[in-house]
């Protein structure tokens, strides 16, 4: 029986994926192989040598060490798409209130009415102060055109909207999703210049720290609207505020708040409700449930964030994942224990990615536990796994 620890609070419509005859679930759960976390911080956890995958149930996993994992030989795995839905009606709903300013609009309706004013005769006077352009016929800079940025931009056509997309790991599968009127471009400056409204989509990483920095607004059209769903550090605070400040950019609208951003005019800022709506939970819980489980039963790695991914078809009578390091020599080395043995191989796959990679070895008979012993003491291999059917 595989044992599960949930770190947060699952929605139910992913943990009953779990068959109660395989897997014991629960956030008491002790030593556990698998772990399904949200939002818990993970940086300094101290992994018991039975953890064998981490899945997130959503796409951040800035709160999981994802590289102390995969040293570790433990694949940690997103939900990319599973909350796309939700955070591109936010996106929309950021785009109208940045132009049209909604929040302080109805902030001042309830303030005329908090002061005694009868709103009714200061409306039409008042109102003045909260015009704003319309979405329609006017330009959307979407970087990232991964899971959400895709249907973002789709959405965006639909409404009227001229759309520009920046995304240098464009794949062939989104490619294929998006409507044939947006325009992909290879300079991210094309896309700075063109858009009444930029909306980022991407990862928080080393190279994406401050990429909305004080120059690349200076590259933006004046007046333009930035919205960031993505993470608050993407985008330089400090640029942004002197931007707000001088009127180069008209609004600012982040889900997330810090007290710096919320003393300035101009920024709407909302408490991180990209992924906030039960239908995103659920599809988030169920995705990461999957994941973790086709792991753990078939060895198959989907929607990695830190080892290769790589899915194979069941065949032979036993299937050996050896996860590695990345280098030459190693699928020779592990093969020859086989051969060694008189263990015919029935099909094999091997991928890498960076500093790792992964094998996996269905075998037409079994081989005894020297041989999987044999292979996890191999030079340059992390961990070694074996499943029968």
């Amino acid at each position: 029986m595989y044992r599960i620890q949930t770190m947060n609070k699952i929605s139910p419509v992913g943990l009953n994926r779990f068959p109660s005859e395989l897997y014991e679930v629960g956030d008491a759960v002790q030593d556990p192989q698998g772990i399904l976390v949200r939002s818990a911080k993970l940086l300094d956890l101290e992994f018991n040598p039975s953890l064998l995958a981490i899945a997130r149930a959503g796409v951040g996993v800035n709160n999981i060490p994802l590289d102390r994992c995969a040293a570790a030989g433990i694949p940690v795995f997103s939900t990319p798409g599973a909350n796309a839905n939700a955070v591109k009606e936010l996106v929309i709903c950021a785009m109208l209130m940045g132009s049209r300013d909604i929040p302080g609009a109805i902030r001042w309706v309830r303030e005329q009415a908090a002061s005694g004013v009868d709103v009714s005769t200061v409306v039409e006077k008042g109102k003045s102060a909260f015009i704003g352009p319309e979405l329609y016929k006017k330009t959307l800079g979407i970087i990232g055109l991964g899971a959400i940025g895709s249907i973002v931009a789709n959405t965006a056509i639909s409404l009227g909207m001229d759309v520009y997309g920046y995304d240098p790991f464009l794949s062939v599968d989104t490619a294929l999703r998006l409507d044939r009127h947006v325009h992909v471009v290879k300079d991210i400056n094309d896309l700075y210049k063109r858009s009444d409204y930029i909306t980022m989509h991407i990862h928080y990483t080393e190279k994406t720290a401050h990429m909305i920095d004080a120059d690349a607004i200076a590259a933006m059209k004046r007046g333009v609207r930035v919205i960031n769903l993505a993470r608050g550090e993407i985008v330089d605070d400090e640029a942004m505020l002197t931007a707000l400040d001088t009127g180069m950019v008209a609004a600012y609208i982040t889900d997330f708040p810090n007290n710096r951003l919320l003393t300035a005019p101009h920024v709407i800022a909302m408490p991180h409700l990209g992924a906030s709506t039960p239908e995103s939970e659920q599809n988030c819980a169920a995705m990461a449930v999957d994941t973790l489980r086709d792991y753990l039963e078939s060895g198959n790695i989907r929607s990695s964030v830190n080892l290769p991914e790589m899915t194979m078809d069941r065949s032979g009578v036993q299937r050996l994942c050896v996860l590695h390091k990345n280098v030459p020599g190693m699928l020779a080395n592990i093969t020859s224990l086989f051969g060694r043995d008189g263990v015919n191989v029935e099909n094999l796959s091997n991928k890498s990615r960076g500093d790792y990679a992964y094998t996996m070895v269905d075998l037409g008979s079994k081989v005894g536990d020297n041989v999987i012993e044999d292979v996890r003491r191999t030079a340059n291999v992390i961990r070694v796994r074996s499943l029968e059917w």
